[in-house]
């Protein structure tokens, strides 16, 4: 820890990269001369612009995101675009969703609003313990998109392979782990994300979508579900979230300056390995996922029982950490190691579970 922060294991928002707060900060009242924070810009000038802009070359080049997809940076969130995903791409009305956990459900629910939605999948039955197989998946034929959520905040599952649509697209949910490691954009239809965990902070919605699946609206949806409208505009049909836009903005280019997604993916990686590995070779710990469906982002587990679990929570505050509290549908232990968790906190971590079972086992 540094400067008295805590090691914080939010499932989001989440802790953030501490350059990308200090730099933040130093350009708080005075953006590169202008004056004025970012927060008082107007969204129409030529300094706010080449931040926009800035911010978009940066994610496109990170990313390596095709020339033929576009992003858009909206408000609402990812929750805001369960509504506008279906408003714009159920154009003949059918649409498929896998349900791995709580965010695909709620998607699935919001789309059936709107159309016919079938679900391929629900992983309820085992408590969203795993991932699908291909063999398992009951898509259609004919529909307009498939749906996933790629990483389950929840219950710390993480697709590790695109699945066959049937010629469908597919859209998906990357809210928790966008940015943590390389991606093929082009398998994709859609990616959609909420910023507030691998990205900055909360408050923005990142879309990227195929240019050919941006269509015109249809005439009775509320204008700011309309993506071929924001498109146009390049996402400032009306003042975007700019500060956040902004964050995003120093997140990518910390990203990019730290050697990218591979960097950040083998980070990932071997910070998880550490946490697992110790879970795996414990009897007093219970991880939630099954081994080949584990998320890399956030690591769920319990004690023996809920009384621990509380008292698990309590001593970790004392300790220095937070926000190790599971999510309160589910109770448990959840953390969440983003790109922005060091390696040292993730071992700070561990050896205080190893403290806490010897005390209590």
């Amino acid at each position: 820890m540094t400067d008295k922060r805590v090691y914080n294991f939010s499932a989001g928002p989440s802790q953030l990269p501490v350059e990308v707060l200090k730099e933040a900060a130093d350009q708080m009242l005075n953006y590169k001369g202008s004056g004025m924070s970012v927060m008082e810009m107007s969204h129409r000038s030529s300094t706010y612009q080449k931040i926009f802009d800035d911010t978009k070359a940066t994610l496109k080049k990170v990313l390596n995101i095709p020339d033929n997809y576009k992003i858009l940076l909206l408000q609402g969130g990812a929750t805001q675009e369960f509504t506008n995903i279906a408003l714009n791409l159920m154009a003949n009305g059918k649409s498929d969703y896998i349900v791995t956990g709580s965010f695909s459900g709620k998607a699935a629910k919001e789309a059936a609003k709107f159309g016919d939605v079938h679900i391929a999948y629900n992983g309820k039955d085992n408590d969203f313990t795993e991932i699908p197989t291909q063999d398992q998946l009951d898509i259609r034929e004919g529909v307009d998109y498939v749906h996933l959520c790629n990483n389950n905040t929840i219950y710390g599952t993480e697709w590790n392979y695109v699945p066959d649509t049937k010629g469908a697209p597919l859209v998906v949910d990357m809210s928790s782990d966008i940015l943590s490691r390389p991606v093929d954009v082009s398998k994709y239809g859609v990616i959609y994300a909420g910023a507030q965990k691998n990205m900055g902070i909360a408050g923005l919605g990142v879309v990227i979508i195929r240019e050919d699946l941006v269509k015109p609206h249809p005439a009775n949806i509320p204008v700011l579900s309309e993506l071929d409208t924001m498109l146009e505009k390049d996402s400032m049909y009306n003042t975007p979230p700019c500060w956040a836009i902004y964050m995003l903005g120093l997140v990518v280019k910390w990203i990019d300056e730290q050697g990218g997604l591979e960097v950040m993916k083998e980070k990932n990686e071997k910070k998880a390995k550490l946490l697992y590995d110790y879970l795996d070779q414990s009897d007093f710990y219970k991880p939630h996922a099954k081994k080949d469906a584990r998320s890399n982002m956030n690591v769920t587990f319990t004690t023996p029982s809920k009384e621990l679990d509380a008292e698990f929570v309590k001593e970790s505050i004392a300790a220095g950490m937070t926000n190790l509290k599971g999510h309160r549908s589910v109770g448990g232990i959840r953390a969440s190691i983003y790109n922005a968790m060091p390696y040292e906190g993730v071992e700070y971590l561990v050896n205080f579970m190893k403290e806490f079972e010897e005390k209590y086992k």
